[in-house]
């Protein structure tokens, strides 16, 4: 599995915040059809912080739970401070997304968010192992990813694309494929399951200040990588800066970026 860690600022568990609530917004009726229902039991696996696994947690309360699984040991310490804030059944696991720890034949729903495309080779065992999770007989395993080639910022400054630039590179540098969204649906089939739904939206939002993205949260994995120096660093925070305090480029600052969703059932 790759080492791909983000650094968990406040802003970057805000962004994970604002993620979870477009997601839910946009894919309510699918998780509900995928098995999100009162009283199910659930596998969220790469949670991250926690900021979907609440709220599913919060939809298969009070006889249902959530097991939210990470390898960060930071990020399920906020995914559990999070879930006790706001009070639901949540169980949180040190685990890979290929080895989960996670009892098989036991889940209603098994839910993968983001992680295929930080985890080069290893899509299609990631995906089988999950589907090893979900109940024989209708559980299912829900995926969701990007198609990064979609991805831009209009109005940010040059900077902007540069540590943008980089970040892909140390992607097709590890091997990722970063348009893996676009083959959920065959990462299914493969894993035995019967694919029930696949469809892809654009998400078009003005990111608040402070939100930086990706790229930025895995800044120190640049420098690690030879692909940034502090100096490169320093010099993009000016820039995030200068943009942020200026009201005219940041009101007119637009990201826009292609997600894919796809479900499919366990015979």
């Amino acid at each position: 599995m790759a080492d791909y860690t983000l650094k968990l600022s406040d802003s970057e568990v805000e962004r994970y915040r604002i993620m979870a609530a477009l997601a839910e917004e946009r894919e309510r009726d699918k998780w509900t059809a995928a098995g999100a229902v009162p009283g199910a039991r659930i596998a969220d696996v790469g949670c991250g912080p926690g900021a979907i696994a609440v709220r599913l947690a919060d939809i298969v309360a009070p006889d249902g739970a959530v097991w939210a699984v990470d390898r960060d040991g930071d990020a399920l310490a906020v995914a559990s401070a999070l879930a006790e804030r706001t009070g639901v059944p949540m169980h949180t696991a040190v685990g890979s997304a290929d080895a989960t720890g996670l009892a098989e034949d036991t889940f209603d729903l098994v839910m993968l968010r983001h992680v295929l495309a930080h985890n080069g080779g290893q899509e299609q065992a990631i995906v089988d192992h999950l589907a090893k999770l979900a109940k024989p007989g209708g559980g299912t395993v829900y995926l969701a990813d990007v198609d990064m080639s979609s991805f831009r910022l209009r109005g940010a400054p040059s900077a902007y694309d540069e540590m943008d630039e980089r970040y892909r590179e140390m992607h097709r540098l590890r091997g990722n494929d970063l348009t893996v969204g676009t083959r959920l649906d065959e990462l299914l089939t493969a894993a035995g399951l019967e694919v029930v739904a696949y469809e892809g939206h654009i998400n078009v939002m003005a990111p608040p200040p402070g939100m930086r993205g990706p790229a930025w949260a895995a800044r120190d994995a640049l420098v690690a990588e030879g692909l940034a120096t502090a100096q490169d660093i320093a010099r993009w925070d000016d820039a995030f800066q200068e943009m942020e305090e200026t009201e005219e480029i940041r009101s007119g600052l637009r990201f826009f970026g292609a997600t894919f969703v796809a479900f499919g059932r366990r015979p």
